[in-house]
Protein backbone atom coordinates (compact mmCIF):
# COMPACT_ATOMS: atom_id res chain seq x y z
CA UNK A 1 0.00 0.00 0.00
CA UNK A 2 1.30 3.22 -0.94
CA UNK A 3 0.98 6.32 1.23
CA UNK A 4 0.43 9.75 -0.58
CA UNK A 5 2.41 12.82 0.41
CA UNK A 6 0.40 15.67 0.55
CA UNK A 7 1.44 18.72 -1.56
CA UNK A 8 -0.90 21.27 0.50
CA UNK A 9 1.17 23.61 2.60
CA UNK A 10 0.15 26.14 5.15
CA UNK A 11 -0.90 29.36 4.27
CA UNK A 12 2.24 31.66 5.31
CA UNK A 13 0.79 34.31 7.92
CA UNK A 14 1.76 37.92 7.48
CA UNK A 15 1.52 40.61 10.09
CA UNK A 16 -0.83 43.26 9.05
CA UNK A 17 0.38 46.66 9.51
CA UNK A 18 -1.63 48.42 12.29
CA UNK A 19 -2.18 51.46 9.43
CA UNK A 20 -3.45 48.91 6.97
CA UNK A 21 -5.69 47.46 10.19
CA UNK A 22 -7.06 51.05 10.45
CA UNK A 23 -7.20 52.16 7.37
CA UNK A 24 -9.32 48.84 6.25
CA UNK A 25 -11.56 49.22 9.35
CA UNK A 26 -12.54 52.88 8.58
CA UNK A 27 -13.45 52.14 5.44
CA UNK A 28 -15.59 49.31 6.51
CA UNK A 29 -17.34 51.85 8.55
CA UNK A 30 -17.28 54.40 5.69
CA UNK A 31 -19.28 51.73 3.95
CA UNK A 32 -21.60 50.43 6.26
CA UNK A 33 -22.72 54.46 7.37
CA UNK A 34 -23.02 54.81 3.44
CA UNK A 35 -25.00 51.78 2.85
CA UNK A 36 -26.78 52.21 6.14
CA UNK A 37 -28.34 55.60 4.45
CA UNK A 38 -29.17 54.05 0.99
CA UNK A 39 -30.59 50.89 1.63
CA UNK A 40 -32.91 53.33 4.00
CA UNK A 41 -34.43 54.78 0.96
CA UNK A 42 -36.38 51.52 0.22
CA UNK A 43 -38.10 52.46 3.80
CA UNK A 44 -41.52 53.24 2.25
CA UNK A 45 -41.95 57.01 1.77
CA UNK A 46 -38.13 58.11 2.26
CA UNK A 47 -38.06 58.84 -1.79
CA UNK A 48 -41.04 60.85 -1.43
CA UNK A 49 -40.36 63.03 1.56
CA UNK A 50 -36.29 63.49 -0.21
CA UNK A 51 -38.37 64.74 -3.27
CA UNK A 52 -40.72 67.25 -1.33
CA UNK A 53 -37.09 68.50 0.26
CA UNK A 54 -37.47 66.39 3.78
CA UNK A 55 -34.73 64.19 5.13
CA UNK A 56 -35.77 62.52 8.57
CA UNK A 57 -37.50 65.61 10.11
CA UNK A 58 -35.09 68.03 8.55
CA UNK A 59 -35.25 70.08 5.75
CA UNK A 60 -33.33 69.83 2.81
CA UNK A 61 -31.38 72.65 2.52
CA UNK A 62 -27.47 73.39 1.72
CA UNK A 63 -26.62 73.81 5.51
CA UNK A 64 -28.03 70.18 5.93
CA UNK A 65 -26.08 68.67 2.64
CA UNK A 66 -22.85 70.80 4.19
CA UNK A 67 -23.50 69.21 7.47
CA UNK A 68 -24.33 65.70 5.95
CA UNK A 69 -21.01 65.85 3.76
CA UNK A 70 -18.50 66.90 6.95
CA UNK A 71 -19.91 64.00 8.49
CA UNK A 72 -19.05 61.91 6.06
CA UNK A 73 -15.73 63.33 5.39
CA UNK A 74 -14.33 61.99 8.58
CA UNK A 75 -14.10 58.66 8.06
CA UNK A 76 -12.66 59.50 4.82
CA UNK A 77 -10.25 61.65 5.71
CA UNK A 78 -9.32 59.11 8.80
CA UNK A 79 -8.35 56.68 6.15
CA UNK A 80 -5.59 58.66 4.49
CA UNK A 81 -4.74 60.06 7.95
CA UNK A 82 -4.31 56.88 9.48
CA UNK A 83 -1.74 55.59 6.36
CA UNK A 84 0.25 59.14 6.55
CA UNK A 85 0.29 60.68 9.75
CA UNK A 86 3.27 59.86 12.03
CA UNK A 87 2.61 56.78 14.36
CA UNK A 88 1.64 58.57 17.19
CA UNK A 89 -0.41 61.33 15.68
CA UNK A 90 -2.21 58.84 13.80
CA UNK A 91 -2.86 56.50 16.93
CA UNK A 92 -3.73 59.43 18.81
CA UNK A 93 -6.21 60.74 15.74
CA UNK A 94 -7.90 57.27 15.42
CA UNK A 95 -8.67 57.06 19.49
CA UNK A 96 -10.25 60.48 19.54
CA UNK A 97 -11.89 60.22 16.11
CA UNK A 98 -13.39 56.65 17.12
CA UNK A 99 -14.63 57.69 20.72
CA UNK A 100 -16.44 60.66 19.18
CA UNK A 101 -18.13 58.27 16.48
CA UNK A 102 -19.35 55.93 19.14
CA UNK A 103 -21.79 58.01 20.70
CA UNK A 104 -22.67 59.86 17.63
CA UNK A 105 -23.71 55.87 15.97
CA UNK A 106 -25.67 55.56 19.35
CA UNK A 107 -27.16 58.90 19.29
CA UNK A 108 -28.23 57.37 15.89
CA UNK A 109 -29.76 54.29 16.44
CA UNK A 110 -31.97 56.17 20.27
CA UNK A 111 -33.38 58.07 17.60
CA UNK A 112 -34.62 55.11 15.94
CA UNK A 113 -36.82 53.66 18.50
CA UNK A 114 -40.34 52.50 17.82
CA UNK A 115 -39.57 52.96 13.93
CA UNK A 116 -41.15 50.79 11.89
CA UNK A 117 -37.37 49.95 10.65
CA UNK A 118 -35.69 49.79 14.13
CA UNK A 119 -34.14 46.49 13.43
CA UNK A 120 -32.45 47.39 10.06
CA UNK A 121 -31.34 50.78 11.99
CA UNK A 122 -30.02 48.90 15.17
CA UNK A 123 -28.23 46.01 13.02
CA UNK A 124 -26.39 49.30 10.74
CA UNK A 125 -24.98 50.99 14.32
CA UNK A 126 -24.31 47.55 15.74
CA UNK A 127 -22.15 46.52 12.97
CA UNK A 128 -20.77 50.66 12.90
CA UNK A 129 -20.16 49.89 16.61
CA UNK A 130 -18.25 46.50 16.09
CA UNK A 131 -15.65 47.98 14.00
CA UNK A 132 -15.44 51.62 15.92
CA UNK A 133 -14.60 49.07 17.99
CA UNK A 134 -11.54 47.31 15.95
CA UNK A 135 -10.58 50.66 15.70
CA UNK A 136 -10.27 51.71 19.31
CA UNK A 137 -8.68 48.08 19.66
CA UNK A 138 -6.26 48.46 16.93
CA UNK A 139 -5.13 52.20 17.96
CA UNK A 140 -5.09 51.42 21.85
CA UNK A 141 -2.90 48.13 21.31
CA UNK A 142 -0.62 50.11 18.54
CA UNK A 143 2.65 47.99 19.01
CA UNK A 144 5.71 50.35 20.58
CA UNK A 145 9.46 49.65 19.45
CA UNK A 146 12.05 49.01 21.57
CA UNK A 147 14.80 51.56 21.99
CA UNK A 148 17.99 50.70 20.24
CA UNK A 149 20.95 50.20 22.60
CA UNK A 150 23.61 52.16 21.08
CA UNK A 151 27.71 51.54 22.51
CA UNK A 152 29.20 54.34 23.86
CA UNK A 153 32.58 54.67 21.92
CA UNK A 154 35.61 55.94 23.81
Amino acid sequence: MSTRQSTATALEEQQVPVRAKLAAAWTSFMFLYIYVDILAFYKPGVVDDILIGVVWEFDITQTWAITALTLLAIPIFMVVLSMTLPARASRIANLIVASIQVPFAAFNAVGELGESWMYFYFLGVALELIVLALILRYAWTWPRSTPSVTKASG
